[in-house]
């Protein structure tokens, strides 16, 4: 077979070397001219004979037609008119059929479905002002709580899971509300498939597959965080194809802009989910590419070079933590009463809540007052015990870190064994650095007790237990108290000699065995209630806040009450607390091997669309709703993800054979694409293959965006584009998908709107035996 058989495809004037100059995600040309100062802040790079090399490379529209120009007088026909907007007609006729897919029917379930139970919560208490605690970041909640203001809700409903809904909660608004963010991904998917530069019919088949998807389409429908999460998971990729198209002119107008909405949109993902992370490690990877390509760029002004640098920095670091930064403040500036998430929070955080009378309490420690002590450590709670004794080691009572209030957190301060006994007539007496006490469970009057012993999780610290009671004890009962610091007063010697609730931080070493108490995050198994353990570390490391403790809640009736000016809780300490708070109880959440969570799925099954999840109850009297994808959607999409990988091999090796598929700019274009899609897939979907945490099918969602991005991309690729097929086949192959897709999405479309009446009633949705939907 000679050359030109051989060639897949035919490139006129070509000199039969392949045209594969790297691909990068950013310039998508190697080989820059001459640098060209345009004005103070733009420049363009031309080659030797004056000439754009990204519009000589196919950087510019690429298979799309140039942008047109606008008249330089208004349109006075409607054919102009149409001429001149025709461009936005498409995306406006999908925006419309968008809304129609995440509005009709919205309210049709007047129940509280699904995650609806937590996120409808979390509203209300924005709007009651309450603290509460979540794991994920505060944006999307304080949007729900923004959507039942805007919808008239007083906050005082408490979105029991399965509840109807009173007539005075207006759940159909606040639907509405954040169903808008479902609705704005289909005209985003438009926009981005046109900045990457896929042909028009492509276009159309992205941005189809956006709006049919049946999970998509679902999940948009409730009180849930996942529709602004895909929102601006959709943003980011757009404003970062914009930035893309940008690169032409660097340090213009519009490269700043849209450089600057990339960081913004970052910022906002990451503040509604950590998931958000996935998406800003897309732009991470697509930065990194484009700085080394810039850095290989020998004509290249270092200081130019530098400033390049210095813009991702603060549009792509600083702005997106800023934005995140600042949900947190407008976190803690709205939720200034005290709530049911108080106990996250640091003691003096809590002195500051509206009704929280932490502040009040007595300001220094004396014998005989009764306390609560908080762990400093990040994450860490409050030193409780219970009647409940440990089936191993000492067998005597459990002494745990919990993070409620509770009485059993409730202990008394009294003197040695060997001492006088606590006299409440005598002279007071404050509690200073180095003083030996003993603490006694208020409820059990068991005494907190340390003995070498083996602690039940943490195997090389010693066991600490609830023993003895008013009267009986022994030396393994004492502790002596090492004052660390003052987060007021600073060093300790500013003390006076006298600990204070709230802001004095003290280490508690047994007297005995010389170990300090720790609780750091360790959890007890189901017969501890998963609560966090406590021990004694043999190791004497100071800096270890887990073993740092602060007295939080304070009785005392023989001192005067604590004055509120006196705590002041930065803003900064109490940011870092709460995230640290955060990734705490996200950690916890691991599969129970006690309890079978017919809910979760595993992260392998999700591509292959193995199962749904039942968002509600079955019965036959119930509306039905069950999260499934778009099954031609999701696994087309997984096939294109594999088989990308075998083209890009095939292609390579042709191109190492010197065999010519490409016109100047095709490969690199058709990589910059293909990496898009690829390590935005990837990014999104390993980590969960590595998490520990219990996982459900809606956390893959903002994945599935890039598998229809490389869907649509090889599509096009091999079809809409493809030089050996005609018009007509490509037409045809068009019309054909088009048809399919809304064909299935019309098969499925109950699932997503509601199912009424008996499930049996619905025949053939039943694609999988493992989808449980009958």
């Amino acid at each position: 077979m000679d050359a030109d058989k051989a060639r897949r495809r035919h490139v006129g004037g070509d000199d039969g070397k392949a045209n594969g100059n790297g691909g990068g995600w950013a310039s998508q040309a190697q080989a820059y001219g001459p640098y060209t100062p345009v004005g103070p802040s733009e420049a363009i790079w031309e080659d030797s004979d004056g000439k754009n090399v990204y519009e000589k490379a196919g950087f510019g529209p690429g298979r799309l037609p140039p942008p047109r120009t606008r008249r330089a007088r208004p349109p006075t026909s409607f054919g102009e008119l149409y001429e001149e907007y025709s461009e936005l007609i498409p995306p406006l006729i999908y925006t419309i059929l968008s809304c129609y897919t995440r509005f009709y029917k919205i309210g049709k379930s007047n129940q509280v479905v699904w995650d609806e139970a937590h996120f409808g919560k979390f509203g209300s208490y924005y709007l009651k002002r309450s603290f509460y605690f979540d794991v994920h970041p505060p944006l999307g909640k304080i949007l729900v709580g923004l959507a039942g203001w805007l919808s008239g809700y007083d906050g005082n409903y408490d979105f029991g899971s399965g509840n109807v809904y009173p007539p005075e909660v207006p759940y159909v608004p606040m639907r509405i509300m954040l169903a808008m963010f479902g609705a704005a991904m289909v005209p985003l998917a438009w926009f981005t498939s046109v900045e990457l530069h896929l042909s028009r019919k492509a276009c159309h088949l992205v941005t189809l597959m956006t709006l049919c998807d049946l999970a998509w389409i679902c999940i948009s429908r409730f009180i849930l965080l996942d529709s602004m999460l895909l929102f601006f998971t959709f943003t980011t990729v757009f404003t970062m194809t914009k930035f893309n198209n940008q690169q032409w002119r660097p340090f213009s107008f519009d490269w700043w802009l849209w450089l600057g909405l990339t960081g913004w949109s970052i910022g906002c993902v990451i503040s509604v989910k950590w998931v958000g992370f996935f998406v800003m490690a897309l732009v991470g990877a697509y930065t990194i590419e484009d700085l080394w390509e810039k850095f290989g760029d020998l004509k290249m002004p270092v200081r130019v070079y530098i400033k390049h640098w210095i813009a991702r920095g603060l549009c792509l670091m600083v702005l997106p933590a800023i934005v995140y930064m600042m949900s947190f403040k407008a976190h803690f500036m709205i939720l200034n009463h005290s709530g049911t998430g108080d106990s996250q929070m640091s003691s003096l955080f809590q002195a500051n809540l509206v009704g929280n009378d932490f502040a009040t309490n007595p300001l220094e420690i004396a014998i005989g007052s009764k306390v609560t002590f908080k762990n400093v450590g990040y994450g860490g709670g409050l030193l409780h015990s219970h009647v409940q004794t440990y089936p191993v080691g000492s067998l005597q009572q459990q002494v745990t870190c919990y993070h409620y209030k509770d009485d059993n957190n409730n202990f008394n301060l009294l003197r040695p064994w060997g001492h006088r006994e606590y006299n409440p007539n005598e002279d007071i007496e404050f509690l200073k650095d180095g003083d030996v006490v003993r603490f006694q469970h208020a409820s059990t009057t068991r005494n907190l007790h340390a003995h070498q012993l083996p602690a039940p999780v943490t195997k090389e610290n010693y066991e600490i237990s609830g023993y003895g009671n008013s009267t009986t004890g022994d030396h393994n009962d004492l502790w002596q108290l090492e004052v660390v610091d003052d987060i007021i007063l600073g060093n300790k010697k500013n003390l006076n000699d006298r600990i204070r609730s709230l802001t004095t931080r003290v280490r508690f070493r047994h007297l005995t065995l010389g170990c300090y108490m720790r609780a750091a995050n360790a959890v007890l198994p189901p017969w501890g209630f998963k609560q966090v353990e406590v021990s004694c570390d043999k190791e004497n490391n100071p800096k270890d806040k887990h073993t740092w403790w602060n007295v939080e809640s304070h009785w005392n009736d023989r001192l005067p009450s604590g004055n509120q000016k006196l705590y002041k809780s930065p803003f900064l300490s109490d940011f870092y607390h709460l995230n640290v708070a955060m990734m705490t109880s996200n950690n916890a959440l691991v599969p129970d091997p006690d309890k079978e969570d017919i809910l979760a799925s595993t992260p392998s099954e999700w591509p292959w669309l193995h199962t749904g999840l039942r968002m509600c109850g079955w019965g036959d009297d119930q509306i039905k709703f069950y999260l499934l994808g778009h099954p031609l959607i999701w696994w087309g999409g997984t096939f294109s993800l594999i088989a990308s990988l075998g083209i890009l091999a095939v292609y390579l090796l042709r191109m190492q054979r010197h065999y010519t598929d490409w016109k100047p700019g095709e490969w690199d274009h058709f990589l910059y694409v293909g990496k898009v899609a690829f390590f935005g897939w990837f990014f999104h979907y390993v980590p969960f293959l590595i998490m520990g945490r219990v996982t459900y099918l809606h956390h893959y969602l903002p994945t599935l965006y890039f598998s229809i991005l490389m869907l649509g991309h090889l599509i096009d690729h091999f079809v809409f584009t493809a030089r050996r097929l005609n018009e007509n086949v490509k037409t045809g192959a068009f019309i054909f998908l088009y048809v399919v897709i809304v064909g299935i999405w019309w098969w499925f479309k109950d699932i997503a709107f509601g199912v009424e009446g008996p499930i049996a009633d619905h025949w053939g949705l039943g694609w999988r035996k493992t989808w449980n939907i009958y």
